[in-house]
């Protein structure tokens, strides 16, 4: 992964090896683009890089990426860089001594019950059920609102609590929007048309979408300590917004999470690729990869997620304040034209990760048809 850059440098300074930065890396290469990408990290693929562990298990370190779109666009792109194996991701959650289908449907409902409800009863069950809000504003608002006070408080107000240290009553709606609640017995987590891991795994695709030889990758390394020394004409910022402008507004609120990971000497140890425990432990779920990636193994592989103020900014807190605060620092990189600012952290925003591949490719058209900058003159 090096480029000759004695000739002049780089074409473009990318900061953060995620999918953001790969992604705008690969299709500017493509186009005889030099480049040269920095992490801060010892690895590429951002969050979703795996790697095999001591038993020999591929897991994911920054807990599971289930792989989900609704874009050929973006699924075909990807699959210039790997092979795909089908996977239908599934979750249980723990609840009052059951473990029951999350996204709640018609057999969650009947299960926790003890019903028999056809898919035109639950219907009648859940509108039996909501409670009438006017305006549907927070995080409790959207639930409540759908299935009930009763639902909401197993399902979803204690695992709010410990994913963000809020009330749901305090939280934008948007958290809680993004699980449905369905009639039927369909209990796939995700209902995107395309739904699949990458066959050997995310690094393998990252390693594949960086070979062109007009891309330099710099790990271990923050972009500030070269970028005085090595002459680019554009930069391309993966990273927090705020702290490329030095938290001059201050620190965007973030919630992180510990992974605390374990290996057992069996080969399956819960009954599907993630369980939810909304409401016991400090944990917020347990994922076994096994599932995820479809490996083989005597041995099997587990996570567990514990939400945290502190650590790697994970989740932007979706709340109002937080969201001028942002406006601030976007103002300040709208004032920027020689950097570009793409990505979850340069955005603040919850982007899964197909998401970010499209904000990738649709960046990367803007670049392709603007002009090249001269060359910027280090300082060192």
């Amino acid at each position: 992964m090096t480029a000759d850059s004695s000739s002049g440098g780089f074409d473009y300074l990318i900061v953060g090896a995620g999918f953001a930065g790969s992604v705008l890396a690969e299709r500017l290469a493509s186009d005889g683009r030099r480049v040269l990408i920095v992490d801060r990290r010892p690895h590429i693929g951002g969050n979703a890089y795996d790697r095999y562990d001591d038993a020999g298990i591929l897991i994911h370190p920054y807990g599971p990426h289930i792989f989900h779109t609704n874009s050929k666009d973006v699924f075909d792109y990807l699959s210039h860089f790997t092979q795909w194996r089908p996977y239908e991701h599934r979750v249980l959650a723990s609840v009052d001594g059951q473990l029951l289908p999350i996204p709640i449907n018609l057999d969650t409902v009947n299960r926790l019950y003890g019903l028999n409800l056809t898919s035109f009863q639950v219907e009648d069950f859940f509108a039996s059920v909501a409670e009438k809000v006017e305006q549907v504003r927070t995080s409790e608002d959207v639930v409540v609102s759908k299935v009930g006070r009763d639902l909401y408080n197993k399902f979803f107000r204690g695992y709010t609590r410990k994913q963000w240290a809020l009330d749901p009553s305090e939280l934008d709606a948007s958290v809680t929007a993004r699980v449905p609640t369905r009639t039927n017995r369909d209990d796939r987590y995700f209902a995107d048309t395309y739904q699949a891991m990458p066959l050997h795994g995310y690094t393998r695709m990252f390693e594949n979408m960086l070979s062109s030889p007009n891309i330099s990758v710099m790990l271990n390394t923050d972009y500030r300590d070269i970028v005085d020394f090595i002459p680019y004409r554009h930069m391309i910022y993966t990273g927090p917004v705020d702290a490329f402008f030095d938290y001059c507004y201050g620190k965007l609120p973030y919630r992180s999470l510990e992974f605390v990971h374990e290996t057992h000497p069996r080969e399956q140890f819960q009954p599907t690729g993630t369980v939810n425990y909304p409401n016991d432990y400090g944990y917020t779920r347990i994922s076994e990869f096994k599932y995820i990636t479809g490996q083989q193994h005597p041995q099997t592989s587990v996570v567990y997620e514990y939400p945290q103020a502190e650590g790697d900014p994970y989740y932007p807190v979706p709340r109002p304040e937080n969201k001028e605060l942002y406006r601030q620092y976007a103002a300040l990189a709208d004032a920027r034209p020689d950097v570009t600012f793409v990505g979850r952290l340069a955005t603040y925003q919850y982007y899964n990760m197909d998401q970010v591949v499209a904000q990738a490719l649709a960046t990367y058209r803007k670049l392709k048809d603007a002009p090249v900058q001269p060359e910027a003159t280090p300082a060192g």
